[in-house]
């Protein structure tokens, strides 16, 4: 899964209502022009996702709190954070729709780039499997299915009648994915010792290690399966990369923050 976050976009936390839980997730399209561009610029995908976000903040009648979206999905195959994990949508037409679903925006349109390819469907299909390991049900569905709309276009609505297959029918993860528990990490972070050498609290530290160095902000020296202080320091330098300030930034895991860190590098949090 090739995830882009929201602080990679430069956006705060989602001020979206929570919902934790729903039937599945609402496949949608952009009921407009989508440039054929997109297909040989990864950057145009970006300034298209982030004008989505703000055309939404700037109608007044819809009153929207973010974008409309949890996710959405680019040609290119990158998972586009929206509201994100736990967030109710504001795109399936109503409260009541949008309580009984998540939802996906494929970044295909009306006209112009309006056929999804493999590796768009293949995003989606990402984020459906993420929405899932994070409260949503196995209902999946396109937006006409409970309001009139066009949406989410022919291809793509053709695709969810099929049950939105994979394309090749490959897995999104080859076999298990590793579980860390919220706790255990909290209870190392807390208390691990910075002095190499002494046996490692928790096996669990080395996942998040890991999703550190890979994210730039920790020394692959340091991912020893200590959370000590340059693993602290690290950490609060993802959650001001997530849009946390202050104490909230404190190097000591919180679950939003962590559960980010498992989006974007394949693994689970346990709280």
């Amino acid at each position: 899964m090739k995830l882009v976050t929201r602080a990679q976009l430069g956006w705060p936390s989602s001020a979206a209502p929570t919902q934790t839980s729903t039937k599945g997730v609402k496949v949608h399209y952009e009921g407009a022009t989508v440039s054929v561009k997109l297909l040989d610029d990864h950057d145009l995908c970006i300034d298209k996702w982030k004008a989505i976000r703000k055309d939404h903040l700037a109608n007044p009648k819809e009153n929207y709190s973010d974008i409309a979206y949890n996710y959405g999905a680019c040609p290119h195959g990158h998972l586009l954070e929206g509201r994100g994990l736990g967030r109710r949508t504001g795109a399936n037409g109503n409260q009541e729709l949008n309580r009984a679903h998540y939802a996906i925006c494929g970044l295909v349109g009306s006209k112009g780039l309006t056929k999804p390819n493999d590796a768009m469907l293949g995003a989606i299909r990402d984020g459906i499997e993420l929405l899932r390991r994070h409260g949503a049900g196995k209902e999946i569905k396109g937006h006409r299915d409970g309001l009139a709309t066009a949406c989410p276009g022919e291809h793509l609505y053709a695709w969810v009648r099929k049950g939105a297959p994979r394309p090749g029918d490959s897995p999104s993860v080859p076999g298990p994915r590793p579980v860390v528990d919220l706790s255990k990490v909290i209870a190392a972070a807390l208390h691990d010792p910075d002095r190499p050498g002494t046996p490692v609290s928790y096996a669990g530290v080395r996942t998040v290690e890991k999703a550190l160095v890979a994210e730039g902000l920790l020394d692959a020296e340091y991912a020893d399966g200590h959370f000590g202080g340059a693993t602290v320091k690290a950490y609060s330098a993802w959650q001001h990369r997530c849009g946390f300030t202050g104490a909230d930034a404190n190097g000591i895991p919180g679950q939003v923050s962590l559960d980010r860190l498992g989006a974007a590098h394949d693994f689970d949090v346990r709280p």
